[in-house]
């Protein structure tokens, strides 16, 4: 029995960023961001309930309306005189793990080939098609999954071509996200695609926690009876919402209004123009939810608030917010001003009503309480959950830069981030799609082909032209046309890139505490990091200094939560190197067992040296545990921060020896290290 969407506690925002595009799915679907256990799928599944019911033609696989059926539709053509069927709404979730063709459909290539039959299976985008498409952690979804369901939910149709054939239907539906930033981001591109944007979080207020969880064991214990203690808002709702829809094509969106809209996007500097048409629809949708027949400022000022904040991100680890005085200033500097009233003769610079009038506030006097600013609802995660304010800008870094010093020397500041040359695991393997490594996929270049193990998805049509072709006199062929059999088939072999684990081990001791190198090195790395998020990959963070190692970020896909560690890292002490190694190889290990074909490429930056207590053969343990790691396969690259006029070399001693590369920190970025590479081939 489903949750009801009204029993939800709290969640404002979330609950009416679902129901505006539930009025107007023009809007361009909801994401969801926030921690874990806050009722982000249950609230989800719960609107399905109290979308209106839809009439469809009977046995149409693509909803049909019967009053205006797609005249491409697969099922088609449909005529007045089909059967119509009113079902409720549908929900469909999509899987993390969900394939191309589970997604928009895909032709049955065997059939015909074989058989000579056109069949296409319609994917999810078909059943999701005047209903709801719901897709739980979206941040891990394949990058291509993504693109392809947010260019159906902008144009309205979903297209399928497999080796020349083409098939196209309407699909038109409400799509909603969900995910927890601690486990990575969209990229802004992927961001701005979607409508509207909210973050949740876990209220903080003991009755209200004491009331989600009262009314959850209630549900948990009757869920027929307490959905039916609820249906009468439910009810309600879904009138409102129908109501909504039919109003919404009388809103009007006024000069004034729509001029409020721009300037609000213009004052946040968002890159191109979808904030502007994503923000009127959603005013014009809140208008009519409100039962209004023209925006208002307060429609513009919600539907700001909703699609504004994730369309402000600068880089990978900003985090989306929006600035209510910003906003605030800029509906005021929009407003038309007010006309004197033509019959007022008194010169406004006269008198002691001359400055302005009575109601007009006096020079430097403070703001309408009613304007006071109110908190960000959609800041930084880092703030508020320690109790103190946001000292650190965001942008580089993502964290608290003002973090309490360690005994040895305060962290100190990154400098500027840069671009770095791809560095890639070698040989190809046949992990998660990504962009660093070459590796066996479902997309990229077609390098051959293999005998298929299932149903042909990616035909080598030559490949399966010759593989029959000896075979046609022997099955009464003597002319013209080829016959094809199931033992000729050949599924195109593709090459792409996948996602790589990368795993930096950080040298943070006292020879490496110079203020202006760590700056340095912390900004190799955030580029690093910078980089792995282009790329896809998953990231962990081993810090050593002192006497110990530490695993300062287990793997993760949140390279912001990394990125915040390595700004707040301190320096000091000595060098336990052979403990950061082992470390490594722990943490290496374990991540084999939990991904297997998730490949591994060991970053370590230091300057080489390995110091600790007397009397131990310290760089004897370093070499031995890189001797480990080699001896495992794990693909290393070594950044020598080695800096001064005489150098050691022990950096370059340690990449002989975990028989990685070693590159010199200024060499990381990506013109210099082109250079490096062409003196290399050329030597």
């Amino acid at each position: 029995m489903t949750y009801p969407f009204g029993a939800v506690v709290g969640m404002d925002d979330m609950r009416l960023a679902l129901l505006l595009n539930a009025v107007s799915p023009a809007v361009g679907g909801v994401l969801v961001r926030g921690e874990k256990g806050t009722a982000k799928s249950t609230t989800v599944r719960a609107l399905a309930a109290v979308l209106p019911p839809v009439t469809v033609v009977a046995g149409c696989r693509f909803a049909c309306d019967p009053a205006a059926p797609d005249p491409g539709c697969p099922d088609g053509p449909h005529s007045a005189d089909d059967r119509a069927v009113t079902r409720p709404a549908r929900l469909v979730e999509l899987p993390v793990g969900a394939s191309e063709d589970r997604l928009v459909g895909s032709l049955d290539l065997e059939r015909a080939l074989t058989e000579g039959v056109k069949s296409f299976e319609p994917g999810l985008l078909a059943a999701a098609h005047r209903g709801v498409l719901y897709v739980d952690e979206v941040n891990l979804l394949h990058d291509h999954l993504v693109d392809l369901l947010l260019d159906a939910a902008a144009l309205g149709r979903a297209y399928v071509e497999r080796e020349g054939v083409s098939v196209q239907h309407a699909a038109r539906f409400l799509l909603v996200g969900t995910m927890n930033p601690e486990e990575g981001e969209l990229r802004p591109q992927l961001l701005d695609r979607f409508g509207l944007t909210v973050e949740v979080a876990a209220p903080r207020d003991a009755d209200l926690r004491a009331e989600v969880v009262r009314r959850r064991f209630a549900h948990d214990a009757d869920p027929a009876g307490f959905a039916a203690s609820w249906a009468a808002d439910e009810a309600a709702l879904a009138a409102r919402i129908a109501e909504a829809r039919e109003r919404l094509p009388r809103v009007v969106l006024s000069d004034a209004a729509l001029r409020q809209v721009t300037s609000v996007c213009a004052a946040f500097d968002v890159d191109g123009l979808r904030a502007d048409l994503v923000t009127a629809r959603a005013a014009l949708a809140h208008a009519a939810w409100c039962g209004r027949a023209e925006v208002t400022e307060d429609d513009v000022r919600v539907a700001a608030r909703l699609a504004l904040p994730h369309r402000r991100r600068r880089n990978p680890f900003d985090a989306p917010g929006l600035d209510e005085d910003t906003l605030q200033q800029a509906l005021e500097d929009s407003r038309p001003e007010d006309p004197p009233p033509d019959d007022d003769p008194t010169d406004p610079t006269d008198g002691p009503e001359g400055s302005g009038g009575a109601d007009s506030p006096p020079p430097g006097s403070a703001p309408n309480p009613g304007e006071v600013s109110a908190p960000n609802p959609g800041g930084d995660d880092g703030a508020g959950h320690d109790g103190g304010p946001t000292t650190a800008p965001r942008g580089e870094g993502g964290g608290h830069t003002e973090a309490a010093p360690a005994p040895e020397k305060a962290a100190v500041a990154p400098d500027s981030p840069f671009r770095v040359q791809r560095l890639e695991v070698p040989g190809i393997g046949a992990g998660a799609a990504g962009r660093r490594s070459r590796a066996r996929s479902e997309r990229g270049r077609v390098v051959g082909s293999r005998r298929p193990e299932g149903p042909v998805t990616r035909l080598h049509l030559v490949d399966t032209v010759l593989a029959a072709a000896p075979h046609q006199r022997a099955r009464g062929r003597s002319g013209a046309g080829l016959r094809v059999q199931r033992e000729d088939l050949r599924q195109a072999a593709l090459e792409g890139r996948e996602g790589n684990l990368v795993l930096f081990v950080v040298d943070a001791s006292g020879s490496m505490g110079a203020r202006s190198r760590m700056a340095a090195v912390k900004g190799a790395v955030l580029s690093l990091l910078m980089d792995a998020y282009q790329r896809r990959d998953k990231v962990g963070l081993i810090t050593f200094r002192g006497g110990d190692a530490e695993l300062a970020l287990p793997p993760t896909w949140s390279v912001e939560a990394a990125a915040a560690r390595l700004t707040a890292l301190p320096t000091g002490g000595r060098t336990p190197l052979a403990a950061g190694l082992l470390r490594a190889a722990e943490t290496l290990r374990l991540e084999r067992v939990r991904d297997p074909q998730r490949r591994p490429l060991l970053v370590v930056v230091t300057d080489g040296r390995a110091t600790g207590a007397r009397g131990g053969d310290h760089l004897g343990d370093a070499r031995r545990a890189a001797g480990l790691l080699a001896a495992g396969g794990v693909a290393s690259i070594v950044v020598d921060c080695e800096s001064g006029p005489v150098r050691l070399g022990l950096a370059a001693s340690l990449g002989a020896q975990l028989g990685g590369q070693t590159l010199r920190l200024e060499e990381l970025g990506a013109e210099a290290l082109s250079d490096v590479v062409r003196e290399r081939r050329a030597a």
